[in-house]
């Protein structure tokens, strides 16, 4: 156990046009209690050398933010946040500069190279890397059934209340597994190419560049950016994306039903040539098109054009957007604005 000072961190609030709601008051400050810094450093600055024994030396059940600053490095290994050790923030030199990376595949549930369980988790400036498949040359994996490309998750969130501010999430097939809770994504980069943002999170990705590398396989023919699981008519998840920024190489779709219910929303979108003129795909659930919602609003580009789309994309009216602002779908009890 590391034996830090704690100490009194004064935090501004962000600006409130960041998320999109309107600010009581922009000078506002906010006292908040972090216990400990922890230093990561792969020279011997620091604290401690890998970004796990940093975790790990955080007391669990701990109700105060913990600051775990890793220095630039590629640090080559899997980083796992266990459930009963929430509040921990972890910032980076900037996305270029702080890479997790790790080369494990084949299972969706084990592969991940960053997996963070609890809930109320930050993380700033830092890539998380599933490097298989992503080399100029790529690896080839061969099953059994000849497949030349298998599960290779960069990262996993299942807690409520996360977010991930200039963060990279790159990998080519399910790269980043947005699994449940309520999470806000704002100027990161998502790179991939098969359904590499998935999963059943309750999520907005804000002012993001998604990146796909779809001609890095020639295997690939068509990629898939999204695959939503929203199960039922009541159930609250669904991705939400707003000004973001779609290019890339080869065509993929912007999405395919993970679930019954799969809900995916664009506006505002800058989208490139790489978004295949059809759009959406219903996949295992076709006869069921009527329960998505696929949407697209205000998007710009030439990757934009509704005309080929398929018939059962939707549209929503200014009202109905609303529902789906950064304060209405995941910020309703305001956690946002309290984060250091």
């Amino acid at each position: 156990m590391l034996l830090l000072a704690p100490f009194l961190l004064l935090v501004t609030l962000f600006n409130a046009t960041v998320f999109g709601f309107e600010a009581v008051n922009h000078a506002r400050t906010f006292d908040l209690i972090v216990q400990s810094v922890v230093v990561v450093d792969k020279s011997g600055r620091g604290n401690v050398h890998t970004v796990q024994s940093a975790i790990d030396s955080v007391p669990p059940n701990n109700i105060q933010w913990i600051k775990i600053q890793i220095n630039s490095g590629v640090y080559k290994e899997k980083v796992t946040i266990p459930q009963e050790k929430p509040f921990i923030y972890l910032e980076g030199a900037g996305r270029s500069n702080t890479v997790i990376t790790f080369n494990d595949h084949q299972q969706t549930d084990t592969s991940a190279t960053f997996t963070s369980y609890p809930p109320n988790i930050i993380a700033r400036g830092i890539t998380f890397e599933n490097s298989f498949n992503l080399a100029e040359a790529p690896e080839i994996f061969v099953p059994n059934d000849g497949t030349f490309f298998t599960q290779a998750l960069a990262a996993r969130i299942y807690g409520d209340k996360s977010a991930f501010f200039s963060c990279g999430f790159k990998g080519f097939q399910d790269t980043l597994w947005d699994v449940r809770g309520r999470h806000f994504f704002h100027a990161c980069y998502i790179e991939g190419a098969i359904d590499f943002i998935f999963g059943s999170g309750q999520s907005v990705y804000k002012n993001c560049l998604i990146n796909v590398n779809v001609a890095k396989l020639p295997q690939v023919n068509q990629g898939f950016i999204t695959a939503q699981g929203r199960k039922s008519a009541t159930d609250p998840s669904g991705f939400v994306f707003k000004r973001c920024t779609i290019t890339g190489s080869g065509k993929a779709l912007l999405g395919r039903a993970y679930g019954p219910f799969s809900r995916v929303i664009f506006e505002d979108a800058i989208m490139g040539t790489v978004v295949a003129p059809d759009g959406w795909d219903a996949w295992n659930f076709k006869g069921q098109e009527q329960n998505f919602m696929y949407v697209e609003e205000n998007s710009t580009g030439p990757g934009s054009s509704t005309s080929m789309r398929v018939p059962w994309a939707r549209t929503l009216d200014a009202s109905q957007l609303r529902r789906f602002s950064v304060e209405s779908f995941i910020n309703q009890d305001r956690w946002i604005p309290t984060l250091p």
